[in-house]
């Protein structure tokens, strides 16, 4: 009678053991004294941190987008899971939240264990960046769901705050003032506009020149994270937003009550090359809505901080709030 094994059917039980093997040194690299345990076991353990009187547990999941596509293309896979932690991790910090672990799930068509290690390899980067434990994750070979190239991200970041610190909207109020951190590039949103245009509409490549080195040096610039930032300065910051998809104009929002505006500078914002040269092809309204346009993340401020600030950071100051509709006006 004629047999049949679970690799013929696609799924390779040993390349799979062989990954979990060569990931090891890269997730110890992330681990602190709160991880509780080692890498194999059935699930994460993590102790909660001391010194807090109502702690409350917060969690945050995203993925990559399109932006796997460029990476997938051009075969560099080395920073598109510092994308994945950056997305999730830098969603916690708006609440007030400190990163503590992290959790990844990798799905394939067929497991290349040296792509999949350099995947891992740029989750633990963030991590480290974002200072929490990579404690578990999951690889799903799945032959017949994906082509053999093909695979997909989605990350989990779970964090701990102070039950009396997470409402920062109830803090926001006129005339506070408007900080922007700038992104390092176009993070992780708005990946189906800008390949429609670069390699259908403009029909580029990815080693073409922009800025005085290849187009995909630029494209998978990975997202910039700020929980350092964050923890330096949170004494001093009334609320965060993280401009993702939506822009500015539908981010920044989430931190206003009803009867406060947001005045933003336009002109005071430093735009990035990519976002000037996308500009040419899309209308602004669009570009606002769509980019970060060169900020990844807003913080609120009192004045008497604002200098403060400035000296402890690259942030710059792009508008203030006043009274008026719980909105974004661009000036």
């Amino acid at each position: 009678m004629a047999t049949i094994s679970y690799k013929d059917s696609g799924v390779d039980i040993d390349a799979g053991n062989a990954f979990v093997e060569a990931i090891k040194n890269d997730v110890k690299s992330t681990f602190d004294s709160n991880v509780i345990g080692g890498i194999g076991s059935f699930a994460g353990a993590y102790a909660l941190p001391s010194g807090y009187k109502e702690p409350v547990i917060l969690s945050a999941t995203d993925g990559v987008g399109t932006k796997l596509k460029l990476a997938i293309e051009s075969e560099r896979l080395n920073t598109v899971g510092i994308d994945l932690v950056a997305m999730c991790v830098n969603d916690l910090i708006c609440n007030f939240g400190t990163p503590m672990f992290f959790l990844d799930y990798y799905a394939t068509g067929k497991l290349l264990p040296q792509n999949a290690q350099a995947v891992v390899a740029g989750i633990a980067e963030g991590c480290r960046r974002s200072e929490c434990a990579l404690v578990g994750g999951e690889t799903a070979e799945m032959p017949g769901m994906y082509s053999d190239d093909d695979f997909d991200l989605a990350g989990f970041a779970v964090g701990i705050a102070e039950r009396s610190e997470m409402d920062r909207v109830s803090l926001v109020r006129p005339g506070q003032a408007l900080i922007a951190l700038p992104s390092s590039g176009v993070h992780s949103n708005g990946y189906s506009l800008v390949r429609k245009l670069f390699f259908e509409k403009l029909d580029m490549k990815l080693d073409d020149d922009f800025g005085g080195k290849p187009l995909i040096d630029t494209l998978l610039e990975p997202t910039r994270i700020y929980v350092k930032e964050f923890k330096a300065n949170r004494d001093k910051i009334v609320a965060l937003a993280h401009i993702t998809g939506g822009g500015i104009v539908e981010n920044l929002p989430r931190v206003l009550p009803e009867g406060v505006q947001a005045i933003v500078n336009e002109d005071a914002i430093n735009v990035l090359p990519i976002f000037e040269f996308i500009g040419e092809h899309v209308e602004r309204d669009e570009m606002f809505r769509a980019f970060n346009m060169g900020v990844g993340m807003v913080w609120v401020l009192e004045p008497e901080n604002v200098d403060a600030i400035l000296a402890a950071t690259d942030g710059y100051v792009i508008g203030k709030l006043e009274a008026g509709e719980r909105s974004v006006e661009m000036i």
